[in-house]
């Protein structure tokens, strides 16, 4: 046998992120919504009371492990752990049929999957009847919406707690509890963090505990004593520890769909500002810049439309620009597009289609007026006769009917005042001696989807 494999080679010291787990309910930062003092799910783990099947979703870092296995320190029932990334159906079988059996000793089998997210609906769908029947209490934890990457019918039969990114504070309160434990952390060695480097590592993390204690770690195991014995991190030290910290974005996930939500919104709502905030946050995730332009050049004739009808040229040559240059030099492009489309005047006038469609589809008939029928194809019918040539008038223009004959008066288009559509809007009061007041069109509750 080997000698790291002998029973008697010391294990090594776990993380400093392992070590300060919390043990308590106590010990728990955050999360005071769900586990405040009082609260429901804070008096099922303290009673020992858990008799329905719950879904901790948040991101990573927030305590949803650190949960699980407190409630695993509560419980009187059999507390198992799988991990979905590693366990199939045979290990699952094998927990399932070890639950029966404590079943019938009455005891009860409280199952943790750990990123549940990652089982296939095969998967998910093998430990269903299981909780439907008891077997066991399920407890997911995912870092996905559980409402799209868990089956609905477990969902439904779980309660779902969402937990939330860790605060500054909180992050700063693990640190210093780390740095004064002296069984746990370093409590016993000297120390020096000044106040605004543990502040800039608490706000850097974006509310991830086990990245800040990752990165404390490894300043203090790096970093030689002074002098005077003592270790001391500046900021530029935690810095340096804590590196690029990758973004909190997974271009399958809720980031990926509320980043980009957040990105149009900012366009639309006319502030640059946002508009690039969240244009670097999804280009230096790694976003595919494709579908960035793509979701511009939506915006471009959905909510910029004929009150600037440069904002489609724009962002098209923008995009052709990319596909010639790519990156990194085609932030540029992406920046202008953004830039032009969030400063440029608004109008959802383009969403007049849908009126149209609507009438398409609610009209009887909507046959086609004999004058504007083609002339060669049985003209004998009278097809074409009374037809007036638009160009043969003095402005170019003509009044005449254009719509089926149950449609007559139907406006659908009415131009907004913005930009260049107030000069289309006194176009079409001069034309057709239209006196409707611009209106928009109603504000859908979704953007749409790539």
């Amino acid at each position: 046998m080997l000698p790291f494999m002998t029973e008697t080679t010391p294990s090594p010291t776990p993380p400093l992120a392992e070590r300060m787990r919390p043990r308590t309910l106590d010990e728990f930062v955050g999360q005071e919504h769900i586990l405040g003092k009082g609260k429901l799910l804070r008096r099922a783990i303290e009673s020992d009371r858990l008799f329905s099947s719950i879904i901790l979703w948040g991101p990573p870092g927030c305590g949803k492990t650190t949960l699980a296995r407190l409630i695993a320190a509560h419980t009187k029932s059999h507390f198992v752990t799988l991990s979905a990334v590693l366990a199939g159906k045979a290990d699952l079988r094998k927990v399932i049929d070890a639950a029966q059996t404590r079943r019938k000793q009455g005891v009860r089998t409280i199952l943790f999957v750990d990123e549940v997210h990652r089982w296939n609906k095969a998967q998910q769908d093998a430990l269903l009847p299981h909780v439907e029947d008891g077997t066991i209490i399920f407890i997911g934890a995912t870092t996905e919406n559980p409402y799209f990457e868990v089956i609905s019918a477990l969902v439904s039969r779980s309660r779902v707690f969402q937990l939330r990114p860790l605060e500054p504070r909180h992050i700063r309160t693990i640190l210093t509890r780390a740095l004064s434990d002296p069984e746990r952390g370093y409590g016993k060695r000297k120390i020096i963090v000044p106040a605004e480097a543990l502040d800039m590592l608490a706000h850097a993390v974006h509310g991830d505990a086990r990245v800040a204690l990752n990165a404390l770690e490894l300043a203090v195991e790096s970093t030689e004593p002074a002098a005077d014995g003592a270790i001391h991190l500046t900021a530029e030290i935690l810095q340096e520890a804590l590196q690029r910290r990758a973004l909190l974005y997974d271009k399958d996930g809720d980031a990926h769909y509320h980043t980009i939500s957040a990105f149009i919104k900012s366009v639309r709502g006319s502030d640059p500002d946002a508009a690039l905030f969240w244009l670097a946050k999804m280009v230096e995730a790694g976003e595919d810049p494709r579908f960035i332009l793509r979701r511009l050049l939506i915006l471009a004739a959905e909510d910029v439309g004929l009150a600037d009808p440069q904002a489609l040229v724009v962002t098209a040559a923008a995009a052709q620009a990319f596909e010639w240059v790519g990156l990194p030099e085609g932030v540029y492009h992406l920046a202008e597009a953004t830039l032009y489309l969030a400063t440029a005047p608004k109008s959802n006038s383009t969403k007049a289609y849908f009126a149209a469609a609507e009438a398409v589809r609610s009209a009887e008939r909507g046959e086609v007026p004999d004058h504007l029928k083609d002339p060669s194809r049985m003209r004998h019918l009278g097809y074409g006769k009374g037809y007036k040539y638009p160009h043969s008038a003095p402005d170019h223009f003509v009044r005449q009917q254009y719509l089926p004959d149950e449609l007559q008066g139907l406006k659908l288009y009415k131009p907004s005042d913005q930009g260049y559509e107030r000069t289309i809007r006194e176009r079409l009061a001069r034309w057709w001696g239209r006196k409707d007041e611009p209106t928009s069109h109603q504000e859908e509750t979704t953007d749409s989807t790539d």
